[in-house]
């Protein structure tokens, strides 16, 4: 599964690390149906658990990988005993046949295929997915922006095997031992967001900053066990873990929202990664960068990067943003010189009190020659505090 990879630290206060994984989506506005009603304001939060995906997101830590059991490596050893050694034996190998295979993380890809079932909340609601995914899961992931048949093929060849691990958790008393390890945390969490989140209009915000229209309505949905991922799912849905604060939490859907934050094959973006195809540095990044981070393709880092510039916005505007140069200066090895520049130039033409289309924006920057090196690389000095000369790579004391 293709999926676009960032540590959510990048856009947290001083919390542990967390990998966000998400796929690339236009959000479009549908029809607010007669009569229905929302909180104040143009954004609609909702916030809620689920059971079912807890139980696929749990299947990480019982891989054995040491990403996951640094979290819970307690609740492993808590609950793993409860289940037949040949399930034991069944999650990592499955794990590991993913990524051998091409499907990626199994769990955070399991995650995104099955929030396109009918329902997700229970652990029962997922073993009769994977019971019948043709009828259940495949109409609604093949209509989604999501689809991919290689993807869909080898779900489908595996799902006999995950239904049996998660029939076995089922028989071992997942559903109830969840609710002991974890119900405290889960109420909280949810009693915090929802008390806070109608306090952020974040999809007014957005719709001023991009020219484009948004479904007012954003899904939150608090797991125990998804450390360090959150995922952006089926429509305009997050799996987060429970003690994300609501400036992470507004944060992470600023960000994701966005994506893509204009149509990568239209001649707007053509335009502009033609020039910046002829830019010494920022090939040079796409080339020579960890790609463990993601973003090896130019217009990879085009579609991040102006959402991140978009996000910083939009975060300064509700008022939960951290300063740029801290955010970027160390973000995955300081490689977001991009954003910064794209950053730069928004601030410079006050787009948080314009707004605008940033489709044309962008036409205008590219026409301008404002994605020139010799401008965005001294804009991106000024915002990441670094010497212009020096953007990247980071000096080994940055």
């Amino acid at each position: 599964m293709d999926r676009r990879t960032l540590l959510t630290a990048a856009l947290a206060a001083p919390l542990a690390p967390a990998v966000l994984l998400t796929m690339p989506s236009s959000a479009r506005a549908r029809p607010q149906a007669s009569g229905s009603s929302r909180p104040p304001g143009r954004t609609d939060w909702r916030v809620q658990d689920s059971e079912g995906q807890d139980a696929i997101a749990f299947l990480a830590p019982l891989s054995g990988r040491e990403l996951y059991t640094r979290y819970y490596a307690e609740d492993v050893a808590a609950f793993a005993p409860r289940l037949p050694e040949a399930v034991r034996r069944a999650v990592p190998a499955l794990w590991q046949t993913a990524e051998d295979d091409g499907f990626g993380l199994f769990s955070p890809n399991l995650n995104t295929i099955l929030s396109h079932a009918d329902r997700d909340a229970t652990l029962d609601d997922m073993i009769a997915a994977l019971a019948d995914p043709e009828s259940i899961v495949h109409p609604t992931y093949q209509a989604g922006p999501y689809w991919d048949q290689k993807d869909w093929d080898w779900f489908v060849r595996h799902a006999p095997e995950t239904r049996t691990i998660l029939e076995a958790m089922k028989t071992a008393g997942f559903p109830a031992w969840r609710r002991e390890r974890a119900g405290a945390a889960l109420e909280a969490g949810l009693t915090m967001l929802r008390a806070a989140l109608p306090a952020f209009d974040i999809i007014k915000v957005e719709e001023k900053l991009t020219g484009r229209t948004f479904d007012p309505r954003i899904d939150i949905t608090l797991l125990q066990f998804s450390k360090p991922h959150g995922i952006k799912v089926h429509g305009q849905r997050f799996l987060q873990s429970a003690d994300y604060d609501v400036g992470l939490t507004v944060r992470i859907a600023a960000h994701e929202l966005l994506h893509p934050p204009v149509p990568m094959d239209g001649p707007t973006a053509l335009a502009a990664l033609a020039v910046l195809e002829r830019d010494p540095l920022i090939p040079r990044i796409v080339r020579e960068h960890d790609p463990r981070f993601g973003y090896t393709t130019l217009e990879g880092v085009l579609n991040e990067d102006l959402c991140q510039a978009l996000d910083q916005t939009v975060s300064e505007v509700l008022g939960v943003a951290r300063n740029p140069a801290d955010r970027w200066r160390t973000q995955d090895d300081g490689m977001h010189v991009l954003a910064a520049g794209l950053y730069g130039l928004l601030r410079e033409d006050r787009w948080s009190r314009e707004g605008g289309s940033i489709e044309a924006w962008l036409a205008d920057a590219v026409r301008r020659g404002r994605l020139a090196p010799e401008v965005l690389h001294p804009v991106a000095a000024r915002v990441l505090e670094r010497p212009v000369d020096r953007l990247w790579p980071l000096a080994p004391d940055a």
